[in-house]
């Protein structure tokens, strides 16, 4: 059943490295929004919602909820709860005894601690791939899509310890997200999805964040610019991929492409996404350079390759890519154990899809992990 709430909840979703961390905290610190860390919940979970069962049975939606909880990359977001005894308080605070509801209540939870705020969202990039599946549970969900040329985040991907490798890789994974959100941008209204450029943002952030609050209903509030302020932001801006979190808003970001990438690697991003680009309003400024079809396998591969080995890297995301994995293997474990069978299984996005463990979340592909033999890592200090 869909969730209708008070307050409409808010989704900010983009391409990653497109910005959307830095609106996820202004938005949070807004005096009525708490927004907490990157959750990931709807690529993770709510494709393989079957391999849990029936979720009316009490042990199935125990199983999805102590999964979901234990789950998030930034533990409990903070909060300071009993492990023992928090998988049962958030089912016992349920709207409805489902994914959505857990969702629900987990938000509901933050926001309750972030001093009693009255709206949560939320923010996770890959949730631009999950726009009508968010719909079904929260029909009245605003959504905020955050768009910066793709070149600047292609560069920032290629100088960080996640994501693509090389210039093809990032440039696919652009264009990936840019289709996913055509229909949607086309097809909601005015008063449900807006679209924020970063480079505006960053530019002029008063009028950009006025223009939001407007969208959402809101009283602009000036504490949304203190966001390098908060802990969250402080934790963020001390590690290399999330410096710019560390200080007040800039625009040194925009344009980074012009020195960080060669002009052979601006030629190939011209190839892979130039239709892309120039629908978002990104003038081209180099002729295009068309691959071969030996020469783009050769890419992807070696972008397989250095995923893997990127995930015990210096900042490397090899905590949350080992819980990643091994809530497939459970997904596993359930099938063997009969809760679902493969003859039976629905074929939701992102299943079957060339890019669906990327699509999920995960940082590198099963194949490379195992090929290289990545020892899995369920603890660590690194921040996020």
């Amino acid at each position: 059943m869909p969730i209708i709430l008070k307050e409409k909840p808010i989704f900010m979703l983009g391409a990653e490295r497109s910005g959307t961390t830095l609106v996820m905290a202004m938005l949070g610190c807004h005096p009525r929004i708490a927004v907490p860390e990157v959750v990931w919940y709807y690529p993770r979970f709510r494709p393989y919602l079957f391999t849990y069962g029936d979720l009316l049975k009490e042990e199935n939606l125990r199983t999805l909820a102590d999964e979901m909880v234990f789950g998030l990359k930034t533990p409990f977001w903070g909060m300071q709860v009993n492990p023992r005894i928090i998988v049962d308080e958030i089912l016992s605070d349920l709207r409805e005894r489902s994914f959505a509801g857990i969702y629900c209540a987990m938000l509901e939870r933050f926001a309750h601690v972030s001093g009693n705020k009255p709206r949560w969202g939320e923010k996770t990039p890959h949730n631009l791939f999950f726009v009508k599946e968010i719909l079904e549970d929260f029909p009245d969900a605003q959504f905020i899509c955050i768009t910066r040329d793709g070149r600047d985040a292609g560069a920032d991907y290629l100088d960080s310890s996640f994501g693509p490798t090389n210039v093809l890789a990032a440039a696919e994974s652009w264009v990936l997200c840019q289709n996913a959100v055509k229909p949607w941008r086309k097809s909601l209204t005015a008063s449900q999805w807006m679209d924020l450029r970063y480079e505006d943002l960053v530019t002029d952030p008063k009028a950009v964040l006025r223009r939001t609050c407007e969208f959402l209903g809101e009283e602009y509030s000036l504490e949304m610019l203190g966001f390098f302020e908060t802990d969250l932001a402080k934790k963020r801006g001390a590690t290399k991929d999330h410096r710019p979190l560390g200080h007040p808003v800039s625009d040194r970001y925009v344009g980074i492409y012009k020195s960080q990438l060669s002009l052979r690697d601006q030629r190939i991003f011209a190839w892979v996404a130039g239709k892309e680009l120039e629908e978002a309003g990104y003038a081209l400024d180099v002729e295009p350079l068309p691959l071969s079809e030996e020469q783009v396998a050769f890419y992807r591969e070696v972008d397989g390759r250095f995923r893997a080995a990127m995930l015990t890297a210096p900042e490397g995301h090899i905590v949350f890519e080992s819980y990643n994995d091994w809530l497939i293997d459970r997904r596993e474990e359930r099938r063997r154990a009969g809760l679902w069978c493969l003859e039976d299984a629905p074929r939701h996005f992102p299943i079957g899809h060339p890019n669906e463990e990327m699509i999920q979340g995960l940082r590198a592909w099963r194949k490379w992990k195992d090929y290289f033999g990545i020892k899995r890592q369920y603890a660590g200090t690194a921040s996020l």
